[in-house]
């Protein structure tokens, strides 16, 4: 564009300046003599015009030329605070997504535990339904075998299991047979007393040792119970 204007300027100038030779020329053709101090006035005049209307348009194509620069200042320094911007912009974005994905970590994570808590809360709750259901059947045997069998059983010191056998003694259903029971430091079976005493009570020890079978156990001392009864009561 400043070339342009420059190029249109040069144009001018070379167009006053043929003119001015065109008037210069007539005016020394017919009046030579006469008017020649008039020319150089008018020369002067033409010259100092021309330097001054040139000046002015200098002036002014380098407060354009200014004014072109600031605005290019301007424009990079506004092209230098946009890229900044999106520099933070892309941080910020950046920032957000790893933000977004701890956020759905952490949702996950919080998932899995809801749903292994709740396993273990199903398989907690299904285990003390089994226990209950266990006590209760436990408590029903106690109720049968003491009302029924005349067996009553307790816990004593030692972490000792104490078995206490009534209607053995048809003479006196109320006297007690009593055999007591733990488990040793290795772990095994072992009859800590009998009362009245047994003489098959180590076989029966080792039996049960053998077999792990309760129940069975039980019910051997009471037969073994009730025959020592017979045999004293005959």
């Amino acid at each position: 564009m400043g070339n342009a204007q420059a190029e249109d300027e040069v144009t001018l100038f070379e167009r006053d300046m043929k003119e001015f030779w065109i008037q210069f020329k007539i005016s020394y053709g017919t009046e030579q003599n006469s008017q020649t101090s008039a020319l150089r006035d008018l020369c002067k005049e033409t010259i100092e015009a021309l330097s001054e209307k040139w000046s002015k348009k200098l002036k002014e194509e380098d407060l354009m030329i200014d004014k072109i620069q600031e605005y290019n200042n301007e424009i990079l320094q506004q092209s230098k605070y946009i890229a900044e911007k999106e520099e933070q912009l892309t941080e910020i974005k950046s920032k957000l997504n790893q933000e977004e994905e701890q956020q759905k970590n952490l949702t996950d994570s919080i998932q899995e535990l809801k749903e292994e808590l709740m396993k273990k809360m199903e398989i907690k709750s299904s285990k003390n339904k089994a226990a209950k259901e266990k006590v209760e059947q436990v408590s029903k045997i106690k109720t049968l075998f003491k009302e029924h069998l005349g067996l009553e059983m307790r816990r004593i010191h030692d972490d000792q299991l104490q078995f206490i056998f009534r209607h053995i003694d048809h003479k006196d259903p109320d006297k007690p047979y009593i055999c007591a029971l733990s488990i040793n430091e290795q772990g095994d079976y072992e009859v800590t007393s009998c009362t009245p005493p047994l003489d098959c009570i180590a076989e029966l020890q080792l039996k049960l040792r053998e077999t792990n079978n309760f129940s069975a156990f039980v019910a051997n001392i009471r037969k073994a119970f009730t025959a020592l009864s017979y045999k004293q009561s005959a």
